[in-house]
């Protein structure tokens, strides 16, 4: 138990840190049912994403209380969201002194507030620390490193990232496995998903697409894919993106609906590069606004194939079991591929190559053949569990305190520690 009170300023900025918020907000309630007045929290939003179906809606579903600082950074550069986010975040944490400043995933909201905490001295905690693509030219493996090397303790969702960090010099007392904290918030929503109609969701939330079946009755969604786009190397360049749109249209869609839920990013590029169009002409393709967390964890349940370019889509498919074909030539995330016993493939932006592993899905899981979600083979990797938040809320309230000896006891031969 702590013997005062421990002030946390917690930090997002764009949609896939509401998912990991808020079990940590839920998990810091819990420690102060039990530790009165232990935590006090604060949470801080940049304003990375500000578009209702992108940021307002994701906080009233997941129960996540309203911001105290809505910081309003908005669009724009990497450059400028980090420059206004760094002076706008300095003047809270000067009036509020945070014991400890904790940033989720590797938005620019992670290397900015990060950057600006330890210029004042503050302690910084990264959960989903050790994530590494090797790719430099992505912008969010610069805020990884730079969040990483600054950071005084690191929260790591699996084994190979703890490895990273250790092989990256990072001393082994700042790091903690605890395990991946999007899966708590699968795991909390899962019964409430399953209940949710496929059917419904595409007609609730249909920007295009066809809203009836020949015979005049209402499209059945027994098999089909879904497709989620936002990286800037596949939407932002019509030589990428173009490829891929006609070979959804002209391949998969042939075989089984195809329901895709477009970034206002993606949307964007579809209208200026002229294939929103071609798109909309396709009479098995269902264009979406943008869907909230159970809408879409309900359409991934039952999904018999994802094409995604999304790190957390791949982490669910891998829990879930969907096949899931991964628009990237690197990952972050190696520990849901298939050959580390996941369900996600690296196919690039070649639709050859994506061809390729389409049609390896449809051979050994026919698409016109019936399958019950329960029966697929899932992988669940260690600590994987529903309960990282509370191993990550404990990590920050004893911090400092293991003993040395003890800690590098359990580290060994594993070289990592577990929090439990």
């Amino acid at each position: 138990m702590t013997n005062k009170s421990i002030k946390i300023i917690s930090v997002v900025g764009a949609r896939p840190n509401f998912m990991k918020i808020a079990p940590f907000i839920r998990a810091i309630d819990s420690w102060n049912l039990t530790h009165p007045q232990a935590i006090s929290h604060m949470l801080v939003h940049t304003g990375q994403h500000y578009d209702d179906r992108m940021s307002r809606v994701f906080f009233e579903t997941l129960g996540i209380p309203d911001e105290a600082v809505n910081l309003g950074v908005g669009s724009g550069s990497h450059a400028e969201q980090a420059g206004l986010t760094m002076i706008a975040f300095e003047k809270v944490l000067l009036a509020e002194q945070p014991d400890w400043v904790v940033v989720v995933g590797d938005v620019n909201a992670a290397l900015a507030c990060s950057v600006t905490a330890k210029k004042l001295n503050m302690k910084v905690c990264h959960i989903e620390a050790g994530l590494r693509s090797g790719d430099m030219t992505m912008p969010e493996e610069i805020n990884r490193l730079v969040t990483d090397r600054l950071s005084d303790l690191l929260l790591a969702p699996d084994r190979l990232s703890v490895m990273n960090l250790l092989s990256e010099g990072i001393c082994e007392d700042h790091v903690r496995f605890v395990g991946n904290i999007m899966i708590d918030t699968l795991e909390a929503w899962r019964e409430t998903a399953s209940a949710l109609s496929p059917e419904k969701i595409v007609s609730e939330n249909l920007m295009a697409g066809p809203r009836q079946t020949d015979n005049g009755g209402r499209t059945e969604f027994a098999r089909y894919a879904v497709i989620t786009l936002h990286r800037p190397s596949n939407v932002d360049h019509p030589e990428v993106l173009g490829p891929i749109v006609s070979f959804i249209t002209g391949e998969a869609a042939r075989e089984l609906p195809v329901i895709w839920p477009l970034h206002p990013r993606t949307l964007h590029m579809l209208h200026e590069s002229g294939l929103y169009e071609q798109l909309c002409g396709c009479r098995n393709i269902f264009l979406l606004f943008p869907v909230g967390y159970p809408e879409m964890l309900r359409l991934n349940m039952s999904a018999s194939v994802m094409f995604t370019d999304s790190g957390g889509l791949q982490e669910e498919c891998c829990v879930l079991g969907t096949p899931c074909l991964t628009l990237r030539s690197t990952t972050e995330r190696p520990v849901t591929l298939v050959k580390n016993g996941g369900s996600c493939v690296l196919t690039g932006d070649r639709v050859s190559r994506i061809r390729q592993e389409f049609r390896r899905i449809a051979g050994a899981n026919p698409f016109v053949k019936e399958e019950s979600p329960a029966g697929r083979e899932s992988f669940r990797p260690e600590l994987w569990d529903g309960e990282t938040a509370r191993r990550c809320v404990g990590a920050i309230v004893n911090y400092g305190k293991e003993e040395r000896k003890q800690q590098r006891q359990i580290l060994r031969p594993a070289s990592m520690h577990t929090v439990i």
